[in-house]
């Protein structure tokens, strides 16, 4: 069952909103739960309420800078949140060291295998945090908009604002150090 006005792209509601700015709650609706996710991801639960309310606060002033002929708004408002997280890409680096450096979390009394399991994911977790925090901001950004959000390399380069090909090369590149640093520790002292 679609909702009333389902069949309008977002092009004509943002469009709308420029006479009726009451319309682009409809724009808010179709896209929050997606870009509050990512948001999440990147940053935490708590900081991305933020930034998703400093996120469609910036699309809802600056839509009349919207180009029509992108009939889906994500691609753009994955692009401001993305760079709202670039602006705080600092804390996010300082947080994945963080969350490197504290190891796993002091394992709570209970069966064996589930505080095995629980570990070795941490234990992954951590040596992600810290594969992810050693990449470049626009590296990270590309891996994390395509791994976790599904963006296509064409959308992901929309929101960036750069050519598919570097959106590929950026992938390319990400993806190699990161598979290194998730590498075993044998396999590296085999290259070596």
């Amino acid at each position: 069952m679609s909702s009333p006005g389902a069949a309008v792209d977002d092009a004509a509601i943002i469009a709308a909103s420029l006479r009726h700015p009451e319309r682009f709650a409809a724009v808010f609706d179709r896209h929050a739960a997606h870009i509050h996710r990512y948001l999440a991801r990147r940053l935490g639960g708590q900081l991305a309420d933020d930034v998703m309310g400093e996120t469609f606060l910036a699309a809802f002033t600056g839509r009349g800078r919207y180009d029509p002929a992108f009939p889906d708004a994500r691609p753009w408002l994955y692009g401001i949140a993305t760079n709202l997280v670039g602006k705080r890409r600092r804390e996010e680096a300082r947080e994945y060291r963080l969350r490197a450096a504290l190891g796993p979390p002091d394992a709570q009394e209970g069966h064996a295998d589930r505080v095995a399991a629980r570990v070795s994911a941490q234990a992954m977790n951590d040596r992600l945090a810290a594969a992810l925090a050693g990449l470049a901001r626009g590296d990270r950004d590309v891996l994390l908009l395509i791994a976790w959000e599904g963006l296509a390399y064409d959308e992901v380069a929309a929101a960036l604002g750069i050519p598919v090909g570097t959106v590929r090369s950026r992938l390319n590149r990400a993806r190699k150090k990161v598979r290194a640093e998730l590498a075993p520790a044998e396999e590296v002292s085999n290259r070596g």
